[in-house]
């Protein structure tokens, strides 16, 4: 389950895809929990009940709906490994942020021009900026630690077992909270809160919502190519009629 916006602004459409065949079964207006139940409607008895995973960002909205039409969605929703990690990286570039803000008041601006260089995966850096941030690290900035706990969380979704991926989160949570990293300390709490539906992950062979992000690109540009939609149920049946899985053989 996922949203994606119909035009700028808070206008916002709910789709929910299937992932093993990466298509759309469902559309509807809004990103809100009625949304969410208005797409639940539109599935099938028989679809209903062979859910077997619901990949999803941590919308309590969505996860309310979920709980309330998937039987036994508690033990089926898998939190998208890539949104949690967004939570983390938006934690570190806070940090940074005020970080550069303290610095710059005395008149060190070594943060200046960094941001994206925190949020990248180091193995993705060039050469050239991988030593630069090494350089930073030697600084001891908050900013450096905090991105070191981000690439460490990288690692809970190698483990085997939701068990073991559970078992290394709290290694990690007790090291963040006792630091004095805010924001990351914030976001450690939130992904605790849901733990279960993170490391469930494990369970379900890895799903998340890479498949809605493909398909999402692929709506980006049937959306390009008309110049947009400014009516939603004509965006709606180019959405059906593109990625519906349709069958148009005579």
């Amino acid at each position: 389950m996922d949203e994606k916006s119909f035009k700028k602004g808070q206008n916002y459409i709910t789709l929910i895809y299937d992932l093993d065949n990466s298509t759309v079964e469902a559309i509807s207006e809004g990103h809100n929990e009625a949304a969410a139940n208005e797409c639940f409607s539109q599935l099938l008895p028989g679809q209903i009940e062979t859910v077997e995973a619901i990949a999803m960002d941590m919308s309590s909205a969505f996860v309310k709906s979920a709980k309330s039409n998937i039987p036994l969605a508690e033990e089926k929703i898998v939190h998208d490994r890539f949104h949690v990690m967004k939570l983390v990286n938006e934690a570190v570039d806070k940090t940074r942020k005020e970080e550069h803000k303290r610095l710059r008041a005395v008149g060190d601006d070594t943060l200046k021009g960094t941001r994206y260089l925190f949020l990248k995966n180091y193995d993705n850096l060039k050469e050239s900026k991988q030593q630069e941030l090494d350089s930073l690290f030697i600084s001891r900035l908050e900013t450096g630690k905090a991105w070191t706990y981000k690439e460490m969380l990288r690692d809970l979704w190698h483990h085997d077992t939701a068990s073991e991926a559970t078992e290394f989160f709290n290694w990690w949570y007790r090291k963040v909270i006792h630091t004095k990293l805010e924001p990351l300390k914030k976001v450690a709490r939130t992904i605790k809160e849901r733990l279960a539906n993170v490391v469930s992950y494990c369970t379900f062979g890895g799903i998340s919502n890479g498949v809605a992000e493909g398909i999402n690109s692929k709506i980006q540009s049937i959306k390009r190519r008309v110049g947009g939609y400014r009516n939603r149920e004509n965006y709606k049946t180019a959405i059906f009629f593109y990625c519906g899985g349709l069958d148009l053989d005579p």
